[in-house]
């Protein structure tokens, strides 16, 4: 930082620093007018210029949420664990082809990042995964969609998960009956998958909250 901050800077990089800590993605110059009480946004502007100036912040043109803190930059990105994807701050992770073996939200797996915040699913989603195939055609997820997915590993019967199986990762509907799992597909053409977790390897990467038709951002709840 070459020089001290104003108050009003220091608020407004408060305000980025708790909008990025609890919603993983930086604010708006209108959140951040709203949250100090500017009467517009471009208030916030004049204020995130100053920050940049300052060192402070990193402006990124062309989007409503391009502001970055210096450890976002690239150069530091690169040293962070590859269990989690950088903070972005540009709405959820697209996650294309998944590896064997590796992290679903690896680095390598995040193909771009689409403007949604989280909290536009219920409940919260936390990256959007690119469907192959049309085993769940029959209930509108089609090859190309985009499925919202909350990361939990608690799920109740008949939910849509995205499951790992060795080194696949597939969308089904989730069954099960004491150590037996169903993984079924919706549609006929597919048979359903026969799990025994006393002897197969199954971890659940997560929930589907919503879709996303053909990944073109008109979002099904």
């Amino acid at each position: 930082m070459s020089r001290p901050l104003t108050q009003r800077q220091q608020n407004v990089y408060d305000v980025i620093v708790k909008t990025i800590s609890e919603f993983g993605y930086p604010p708006t110059r209108a959140e951040i007018a709203r949250a100090l009480g500017f009467r517009s946004p471009n208030a916030a502007e004049e204020h995130l210029r100053a920050l940049e100036r300052k060192g402070v912040i990193r402006m990124i043109a062309g989007t409503s949420r391009g502001i970055r803190l210096p450890a976002q930059d690239p150069a530091q990105e690169s040293e962070a664990s590859d269990d989690e994807p950088p903070l972005q701050g540009l709405g959820l992770p697209i996650i294309g082809e998944v590896a064997a073996g590796s992290p679903i939200l690896a680095t390598e797996h995040i193909d771009r990042y689409c403007p949604l915040p989280p909290e536009y699913f219920t409940p919260r989603a936390d990256y959007l995964l690119r469907v192959r195939g049309l085993s769940m055609k029959d209930i509108g997820i089609l090859e190309g969609d985009l499925l919202a997915v909350h990361r939990t590993d608690r799920v109740r019967d008949g939910q849509i998960v995205v499951a790992r199986l060795e080194e696949d990762v597939t969308v089904k509907r989730f069954h099960r009956q004491g150590h037996r799992v169903t993984l079924t597909a919706e549609n006929e053409d597919f048979s359903p998958i026969e799990v025994d977790l006393r002897h197969d390897a199954l971890e659940i990467e997560g929930v589907g909250v919503g879709v996303i038709r053909g990944g073109n951002g008109q979002a099904l709840g």
